[in-house]
């Protein structure tokens, strides 16, 4: 379900920054892709992880995948008339940013609710395995899916004539969504996990409490938060494929590919090689390696090159994403996850789509290149603001992180 969700979830992303920059030639219209999502996954995130806690999960999901595939539908009727002389840009524009708004809101309520599935279905002794394996997943999908859809967007016309690539693109998004919503029906129930004896307000607070007390969660989630923030460029890379590498949407699936195929990559050798015997120094070395390769990549003309800085990219990025995945695992309540998921989706919704806000923005007013340049300097300075204040949880090893008890989950009686 994950896979084929990520996968079609990565492919739209990359085709519709890639169609409305060659519609518009805007990088603030790019910016505003980001920040269409980021305001109701942001905005209501914590009432999405206060209604995972609460009610049934695989219901939640039918509902939320439902909801992503009438936006994915909606979106596709709309580019497909877009070829019309009578449509009016503003008219695509408006049309897509409301479908991607509503993307959003699912996205708030679908964090949650597969986080606290993912936690019931594992055994804790096996969490950092695990979530290896999970992540390199979700990683496979982030290759082949932006891969696809860069060459289906490149190719489409020339394979049957009159096709438009942004509609091929929609066709395959729309079938993959379809196959994630016939396998939510494969799931299981997951029930609540907690029930409510305060006011909605004291019950969401308490999630931001224990993230806000707990430093090593705290200062993980803040480090993704304002590392991405500054160094997510890949809202850019419409940009560099079209006007500074020059090598049009198939070098746009190529870029996007090389990142996660890195990332899953390292994931695989992270099977063998677990990152966590010391799990928050190898963090701020992921941290500070992503913010390096953020620069190399924007000093780089070469289009090779280029690919090489976007593969160590996501060979760090992996790291960090395993480590912080791992802490939350093994950190949060039962009772909490929910909630507690919630807060962390905020914290990523910010960086990322608040990044590719920050890095349209700051394109149109330094320039691609220095405001590329000027989020990996911003990185590497967040990370050693942490350093300075974590020290002491440096040399920790992972049987030192507190734990909290957890019994193991039962499986759910045979039927008949």
């Amino acid at each position: 379900m994950r896979f084929f969700f990520t996968f079609a979830y990565q492919m739209q992303t990359t085709v519709l920054g890639f169609y409305i920059y060659q519609l518009t030639h805007s990088t603030v219209n790019i910016a505003l892709i980001g920040l269409s999502e980021v305001i109701p996954a942001v905005g209501i995130a914590l009432y999405g992880g206060y209604i995972a806690d609460k009610y049934e999960k695989r219901k939640m999901l039918l509902l939320i995948f439902t909801g992503v595939l009438i936006s994915s539908l909606v979106m596709g009727f709309v580019t497909l008339n877009s070829m019309s002389p009578h449509i009016q840009i503003s008219w695509i524009l408006t049309a897509i940013y409301a479908m991607i708004f509503c993307n959003g809101v699912a996205r708030a309520f679908y964090g949650p609710a597969t986080f606290i599935v993912y936690s019931n279905s594992i055994p804790r002794k096996i969490y950092p395995n695990a979530s290896t394996w999970s992540s390199s997943s979700w990683q496979l999908a982030s290759i082949l899916g932006p891969l696809t859809g860069g060459f289906l967007y490149g190719f489409a016309g020339k394979i049957i004539p009159g096709l438009a690539g942004i509609t091929a693109n929609f066709a395959i998004i729309v079938l993959f969504l379809m196959i994630a919503l016939v396998l939510v029906f494969r799931l299981r129930t997951y029930p609540p996990t907690f029930v409510p004896k305060e006011n909605i307000w004291k019950s969401l607070s308490a999630g931001l409490n224990f993230v806000f007390t707990n430093k090593m969660m705290f200062y993980a989630m803040s480090l993704d938060l304002f590392s991405v923030l500054f160094g997510g460029m890949i809202a850019l890379l419409p940009v560099f494929a079209l006007d500074i590498l020059k090598v049009g949407s198939e070098g746009l699936g190529i870029m996007r590919m090389a990142s996660s195929l890195g990332a899953a990559l390292t994931m695989i050798t992270m099977v063998r090689y677990s990152p966590m015997n010391r799990p928050w120094r190898n963090l701020l070395i992921a941290v500070a390696g992503f913010g390096a390769c953020i620069i190399g990549f924007g000093l780089s003309h070469i289009f090779y090159l280029s690919l090489v800085f976007l593969f160590l990219q996501g060979a760090f990025d992996s790291v960090s994403v395993i480590i912080r995945g791992t802490i939350m695992q093994l950190l949060t309540p039962d009772d909490m996850r929910g909630r507690v998921s919630a807060v962390n989706q905020m914290f990523i919704s910010s960086s990322n789509e608040f990044g590719d806000f920050e890095s349209g923005m700051a394109a149109k007013y330094l320039g691609t290149i220095p405001s590329v340049l000027f989020g990996g300097c911003m990185t590497i300075a967040v990370v050693t603001f942490t350093f300075f204040k974590t020290r002491k949880m440096i040399p920790l090893k992972l049987e030192e992180i507190h734990m909290p008890k957890k019994e193991e989950p039962v499986a759910p009686p045979a039927e008949g």
